[in-house]
């Protein structure tokens, strides 16, 4: 059974950084996607970026440009470097992961069986 972990949430003002992290456990399989997600009460939870095993990246429009997501596979750890945060960045963060391999990595959470438990990130303006 996987587990993921995340951490990094914190509370900043607009135009600043953060470097969420999620650490792996028992994903057991050489190919895979990561992704993060977020979501705010009484809203629908929203693909950010995606990341497959191949290195292919995905983006929602709403960040592109101001956040990376990369992975270290030999720490087993995904990242989110999030620059230039606004107000609407606010919302907590999950880590999400599924076995089925895509070449390019989906931003749809139906498509993750795997998730953390998330991590509050709040921008204040």
């Amino acid at each position: 059974q996987a587990q993921l972990v995340e951490s990094g949430g914190d509370s900043v003002q607009a135009g600043g950084s953060l470097r969420l992290s999620c650490t792996s456990s028992g994903l057991g399989a050489r190919a895979y996607i990561m992704a993060w997600f977020r979501q705010v009460p009484g809203k629908e939870r929203e693909g950010v970026a995606s990341i497959n095993t191949g290195g292919v990246t995905k983006y929602s429009e709403s960040v592109q440009g101001r956040f990376t997501i990369s992975e270290d596979g030999a720490k087993k750890t995904l990242y989110l470097q999030m620059n230039s945060l606004k107000p609407e960045d606010t919302a907590m963060y999950y880590c999400a992961a599924d076995v089925l391999y895509r070449p390019i990595p989906s931003l749809d959470s139906g498509d993750y069986r795997y998730w953390g438990q998330g991590t509050q990130v709040t921008v204040s303006s």
